[in-house]
């Protein structure tokens, strides 16, 4: 079979006579406008954001429907030829990156919004529609898809799925898997398995989307889903705070959850990020002067004076108790997009940091701020000259790790076993969002055990016994 030759293997380019028989089963089975071999638009396809080695894919397939998709997989199930998934390319962990002679599955054609049910709140999509479409769509029917990334506008929904995202909302709305309905996947072996299920409440038997949603396209390809969408929200409120000290932002934290029922955000960011994003981004100092610690808070409701005021009178109470050393409450929305332009400055400083390690793990709260002492002071011992920032989710664990730029490999593997152990001391994840991809799974062990990672392979073996479909991802 081809995912055995040496050419699979070893990421050299199918022999011509090999790739001229896998392109014409495949125009067989899609049709010849679905399948690509221009060498200058394969390589945009050549790799996500991550920095895991771009390779120009043997071929590129844009797969117009559900059906496509799994009439591809037929064909390069019968062949034998190994084959990448690929979304919105927004990854940073080098899965949607071709590896070997790969053919490059773009599902961007499968963009349709086919449904939305205004009565019962949900809506029915395929994998390539763009996260920042679904939610203009589903707004101006008055419902609301409260993921949201700073990759929005590239990010797709399959992908979403796939790796099971999470965002600044999670807060409130819980990550991509309390979202999804139902799914229909193209398995590799060509079925298509449709469990577009649309209601909250279905116990019958094992709910096998989960096999699916965060499983980063190792065991079939996403190509529809049912999404849960919630009723919209009229009204925000948004603060950037200032603090002493970690335990200060995480008491804040705590005080909101419990007198705040629409606190829909609470982003913190250490001095050293806040810092970088003032200077990418040309930001001026929040406060008069620097703290170790801030926090941008959003709150989604139905009135807006309602929002601010318990906003501002909570925070009012903070100041008074020493909690919050110093606060600013967006008046209007050009001032809640000026706060928030802090957090997202994040495109712009992976562009300033490249080449550079990025992280997204899993901490405990409890740990989280020995944590960030730790890796930060192993950082800068052995990498002075780089930028080490930390900014995160703290509400849900997630936090982000930016350092760089780092000219030399082997500098950027060290980084990664720094990060990487500290996380595993903290009994953490080593992904909370990005996925496993290529460029984590030799940690893997520091977050699942060989029982855990046998299964795994065990589900991968019985799904996909070939071994074609994202090969050499997360094992």
């Amino acid at each position: 079979m081809l995912s055995d030759t040496p050419e699979a293997r070893s990421g050299a380019p199918l022999p011509d006579g090999r790739i001229d028989e896998v392109y014409a089963a495949l125009v067989n089975a899609l049709g010849q406008a679905q399948v690509v071999r221009d060498p200058q638009a394969m390589s945009a396809h050549a790799g996500d954001w991550s920095e895991a080695q771009p390779t120009t894919p043997a071929l590129l397939l844009l797969p117009r429907t559900p059906q496509q998709v799994a009439a591809a997989l037929a064909a390069c199930a019968r062949l034998g030829q190994r084959v990448g998934v690929q979304g919105g390319l927004t990854g940073l962990a080098g899965g949607a990156t071709p590896l070997g002679a790969e053919v490059a599955l773009s599902l961007k054609k499968l963009d349709a919004i086919e449904e939305i049910d205004t009565v019962g709140g949900t809506a029915v999509v395929q994998a390539g529609v763009v996260l920042e479409e679904l939610q203009r769509a589903v707004q101006a029917q008055g419902w609301y898809f409260p993921l949201d990334l700073g990759a929005r506008g590239s990010c797709q929904i399959g992908g979403n799925a796939a790796t099971n995202a999470g965002g600044n909302r999670v807060i409130r709305y819980g990550t991509m898997r309390e979202l999804v309905l139902g799914l229909e996947v193209a398995l590799p072996d060509g079925r298509l398995l449709t469990m577009l299920n649309r209601v909250t409440k279905n116990t019958t038997g094992i709910d096998l989307k989960h096999l699916f949603i965060g499983a980063e396209g190792a065991l079939g390809v996403i190509t529809r889903l049912v999404l849960k969408l919630s009723p919209r929200p009229t009204a925000s409120a948004t603060a950037l705070c200032a603090f002493d000290s970690f335990e200060c932002a995480t008491r804040l934290l705590r005080e909101l959850r419990t007198a705040l029922p629409s606190l829909s955000a609470f982003e913190l960011m250490w001095s050293d990020f806040v810092e970088a994003a003032m200077e990418v981004s040309s930001l001026r100092q929040p406060f008069g002067t620097a703290y170790p610690v801030y926090a941008l808070i959003e709150t989604l409701g139905s009135s807006e004076a309602q929002e601010r005021q318990q906003l501002e009178h909570l925070l009012g109470e903070a100041l008074q108790a020493g909690t919050v050393s110093d606060a600013v409450v967006a008046q209007s929305l050009d001032d809640a997009q000026r706060l928030w332009a802090y957090r997202e400055s994040v495109a712009e400083l992976l562009a300033r940091l490249k080449p550079f390690a990025a992280f997204d793990v899993g901490i405990p709260m409890v740990a989280m701020d020995a944590f960030v002492e730790s890796v930060r002071d192993a950082l800068e011992r052995r990498f002075p000259a780089q930028r080490h920032l930390f900014f995160g989710h703290i509400g849900d664990g997630n936090l982000h790790v930016m350092s760089g730029p780092h000219e030399r490999a082997e500098s950027l593997h060290q980084v990664e076993e720094v990060v990487y152990a500290a996380t595993a001391r903290m009994n953490g994840s080593i992904s909370a969002e990005h996925g496993i991809g290529v460029i984590k799974k030799e940690f893997l062990h520091l977050s699942r055990s060989p029982d855990e990672v046998e299964l795994m392979r065990s589900l991968k073996g019985l799904l996909d016994p070939a071994g074609i479909l994202n090969a050499g991802r997360i094992f």
